[in-house]
Parts: C-alpha cells; sequence; structure tokens
C-alpha cells in the first residue's frame, strides 16, 4: 500500500505547500541587497521532524534558499542534520529531481531499492521518476544538504512506506555517486576545480555541479554560461562574493543565488581555501540542450 509519509506535514511546516499550489513562478528576490538573499546555515532555525518521507528516526532541517531565490526552477535548497538511526524514506518526484549531500561521517543511499554505503562528502542524483532515500546507520549525527530542481516551481512527492532501516548493502553503489574529493581538482593556478555532474545526468534544467577551490587571496571569476543561474554552497573556508557590483561576506554553510547573466567574483578571504559546490540550472531545456551542444565529448 502506498501511503504519504510525515514529511507532507514536514513541508507544510516549511512553506512548500505553498509552492505546490502556485499557478506560475513566485517573484524573485534579486531586487533585494546580497547580504539578504544568502541563505546562512543556522542550526538555531531548524525544525525538529520525525518520519520524514516515512524514514525512520528524526531529523532537523530548515531552507537555505526557496523558490524565489531565482528565476529558473529552483525550488529549494535545504541544510540539516540527520541523527543516528534516523533517515529519509524511499519516495520518489513525478516532475522534480533533487540531490542528498552527506558533508561528514557516512550513509546509507539508496536509488531504486539498491542501497550502498558512501563516507562524506558525498552525494548521489536522485532524478526524477526515480525512487531515492537515506539513512544514517552510524551512532553520530551527519551534516546533510539537499537541492531541489523542477521542471516548474512545483514540488511533488510520492511516498513507499520504505524506511530502509536494516537492508542488504552492495559492496559498490549501483547508481551515479560524487565525492568531493580536492586532491581530484585540476591543476589551475590559484583556482582549481572539476565537474562532477554534467547535463547529460539530469532530466530537469538542472545542468551541472562542480567542485570548485580557491586558493587564500585568490578569486574566481566571471558569468555561468549563457541562460543558466548558479546556486554556490560554501562548503569550507571564508570569503566574499562580488555580484552585480554588490558585496557581501561568506561563510561556511552558506547559499549564494546568482542569477543568470549576472556576473559574480568570489574571492578567498581567510588564511584557508575557499572550498565551494556551484549548481548549474538552466532557463528550460532548450538552453541547457544548447549549452551541452558546445561540450566536447567525454
Amino acid at each position: 500500500m502506498i501511503r504519504p509519509g510525515a514529511c507532507g506535514a514536514a513541508l507544510l511546516m516549511l512553506g512548500h505547500a505553498a509552492v505546490a499550489q502556485q499557478p506560475g513562478p513566485p517573484p524573485s528576490k534579486a531586487a533585494r541587497p546580497l547580504a539578504e538573499r544568502i541563505g546562512h546555515t543556522d542550526p538555531s532555525r531548524y525544525r525538529q521532524l520525525a518520519k520524514v518521507h516515512d524514514g525512520a528516526g528524526t531529523m532537523a532541517f530548515a531552507p537555505l534558499l526557496g523558490s524565489d531565490a531565482l528565476s529558473t526552477n529552483l525550488i529549494f535548497v535545504h541544510r540539516g542534520v540527520i541523527a543516528p538511526h534516523s533517515g529519509i524514506g524511499q519516495h520518489f518526484h513525478h516532475q522534480c529531481e533533487e540531490m542528498f549531500v552527506i558533508l561528514d561521517g557516512e550513509a546509507q543511499f539508496t536509488v531504486d531499492g539498491r542501497t550502498a554505503t558512501l563516507v562524506g562528502p558525498a552525494a548521489v542524483p536522485d532524478r526524477m521518476g526515480h525512487a531515492h532515500a537515506l539513512y544514517n546507520a552510524s551512532d553520530r549525527p551527519v551534516q546533510w544538504l539537499n537541492i531541489n530542481v523542477g521542471q516548474t516551481k512545483r514540488y511533488d512527492n510520492l511516498d513507499l512506506g520504505d524506511p530502509r532501516e536494516g537492508v542488504a548493502l552492495d559492496p559498490i553503489p549501483q547508481f551515479a555517486a560524487i565525492r568531493l574529493d580536492r586532491a581530484r581538482l585540476t591543476s589551475d593556478g590559484p583556482v582549481r576545480s572539476r565537474r562532477l555532474l554534467g547535463p547529460e545526468v539530469f532530466t530537469t534544467p538542472w545542468t551541472f555541479v562542480d567542485h570548485v577551490l580557491v586558493s587564500p587571496g585568490a578569486a574566481q571569476e566571471g558569468a555561468a554560461p549563457a541562460g543558466i543561474s548558479e546556486i554556490i554552497y560554501v562548503v569550507a573556508g571564508a570569503g566574499e562574493a562580488t555580484v552585480a557590483g554588490e558585496r557581501a561576506s561568506l561563510r561556511a554553510g552558506d547559499a549564494l543565488p546568482v542569477e543568470v547573466g549576472v556576473r559574480r567574483s568570489l574571492r578567498a578571504t581567510g588564511d584557508a581555501p575557499l572550498e565551494l559546490m556551484v549548481i548549474g540550472v538552466a532557463r528550460d531545456l532548450a538552453t541547457k540542450a544548447a549549452y551541452a551542444a558546445t561540450l566536447p565529448p567525454r
């Protein structure tokens, strides 16, 4: 029997029910000062939730960015903590897709009923129409991040009533998975980077996920490809963002939205490198296809 889990109430608490009822894109926050558009990780704002998507135990989380952060089809960026022996039950989305990220520790990722343990920092893209889940089998909390992008701004989910406790584990993941491994970044002077996921991975306008490391005192300058917006999540370090001439400080746990066609500079201001995960979301599928056509064969 398929039944809706407690996640429906959780999403309502966090404002996603309002997203689901909107007939069109919400107003953008682009007119607000840059510092006010950046989402900050703040555990004091986390909501404690149980049985998320019919999952086991409890977790705590809060939104960093909502659907109004960009004109493209970003639905949300969530940040939180998954308690020991707790998780997000198996579910899928009809018209949006997401990526579960663990920033430390280890967790059991499930895609389409196949489960494997990954050691963080790691992530798994959960494509539209494919069931997925996450379970923390350890005795320690796991720091968690989730990005959701849709065919539209509308969020949907179907829970399967499966907490994924005590399941058989594959020694090798039978699904796409990535690790934020600094040793695998390309050597390119003071800014090193690596494409983790390309446009072929996603079925929505979600276009890429990059891993970037900026050396102290250096900056990554430029703009996203034509027609593509960016979400920049600060994995570690401290820095300063300049977006369309406005400046704001960045710290670990921040999420910075950058609109289509807007130039930005990301400077490392501390003694340690500024480590970033950069997510690109195209204006529409045609724009994504046009960008993909410019890429060299892999």
